[in-house]
């Protein structure tokens, strides 16, 4: 059970902060859904509060988390099939798991990739994302703006 105020993240979509509680009616039944407000891309969505199991819905990583999804990304590019749509299909399926290592593993592999031979368009737009989902939790947890986020990641594959 989460309350107004709590910062979650909603798996393929993002951090962001429980606004409200509400009921509604949905197609005739009344149920009480969380009201959750996305600070990047300003959207706002409803989530059924007895399906919060099945999205997924979680906390927001602790000091720790972060320092592990840094260090992640400092780290050596994992191995990826050569197989374009396995390497999609196993890509995708780290996003949709809601796990931020996860994602931040893919940020890694496919930006690594991207500057060694480049992305394809399907690829490319999973790595932009994979890097938004990254830095939308990134942005709450750290209390930081996205810009700053932004920089901080680059920085890593500047190096």
């Amino acid at each position: 059970m989460y309350n107004v105020g709590d910062n979650v993240v909603y798996p393929m979509h993002g951090a962001g902060v429980i606004e409200a509680i509400e009921e509604r009616e949905v197609l005739g039944e009344k149920q009480k859904y969380y009201i959750m407000a996305l600070p990047i891309g300003d959207m706002k969505v409803m989530i059924p509060m007895n399906a919060v199991e099945e999205i997924g819905l979680r906390q927001v990583i602790d000091d720790e988390g972060v320092k592990r999804v840094f260090h992640i990304l400092r780290g050596e590019k994992s191995a990826m099939s050569t197989n374009w749509n396995r390497r999609y299909r196993a890509n995708m399926e780290k996003i949709k798991s809601g796990d931020i290592f996860s994602v931040a593993e893919v940020v890694r592999n496919l930006t690594i990739r991207d500057n060694e031979k480049g992305l394809s368009t399907g690829e490319r737009k999973m790595l932009d994302t994979a890097r938004q989902i990254l830095i939308s939790e990134l942005v709450i947890a750290q209390d930081a703006t996205e810009e700053e986020i932004n920089n901080m990641i680059d920085e890593i594959f500047e190096e």
